[in-house]
């Protein structure tokens, strides 16, 4: 929702915050790739118990996440590998931060709140993944109120602010949702 609300001016709000990512031509995969390296170093620390440390390096992966795309479309480096790269990696994220997450409470003596983490991670790939099915058989799919940028900032800001079990039962319930309305759509 974010993406589809603000897309076309968040290219000119990442140009203007951060003009440094324009003064030479840089490799827009390698933003992507940097920013998933990061979100390794994310999962890694939710699995640790380092969870405001997770989620402070969520936020990191999150800026690569948000300058990639615009860097490519400011250089005319646009690439089909590099969308589907960008794709890839963030499945691979999603599945790493919320394995990492369910993975902590689920040896910490808290398995509820690792179930619930475990059908947010569930349900994030089935909205990713119905989005892309559908796409096979329709142009283009644009449905959904609970797309990946609000997963993934909700969860930092479980995680920063100590409230990550109530940001997993929020991302649970909002990516099902979203993959049930996708899956109605299709």
């Amino acid at each position: 929702m974010i993406k589809e609300k603000f897309g076309a001016r968040l290219d000119e709000v990442v140009r203007r915050l951060f003009p440094f990512l324009f003064w030479r031509p840089l490799n827009p995969n390698a933003l992507s790739v940097l920013g998933a390296l990061v979100s390794v170093g994310a999962a890694s620390a939710f699995l640790s118990g380092h969870l405001r440390t997770g989620g402070w390096l969520m936020i990191a992966a999150g800026f690569f996440d948000l300058v990639d795309g615009a860097v490519a479309r400011h250089n005319g480096t646009t690439s089909t590998f590099g969308a589907f790269l960008d794709s890839t990696l963030d499945g691979l994220v999603d599945i790493d931060v919320l394995a990492g997450i369910a993975l902590y409470y689920a040896g910490h003596g808290q398995p509820g709140v690792a179930v619930v983490a475990g059908v947010a991670l569930v349900a994030s790939v089935l909205v990713s993944y119905a989005k892309a099915r559908a796409e096979v058989v329709m142009k283009r799919l644009d449905a959904g109120f609970f797309e990946r940028g609000e997963r993934m900032g909700i969860l930092s800001l479980g995680a920063v602010t100590g409230y990550l079990p109530v940001a997993l039962a929020v991302v649970a319930l909002g990516a099902t949702a979203t993959a049930l309305q996708r899956i109605a759509i299709a």
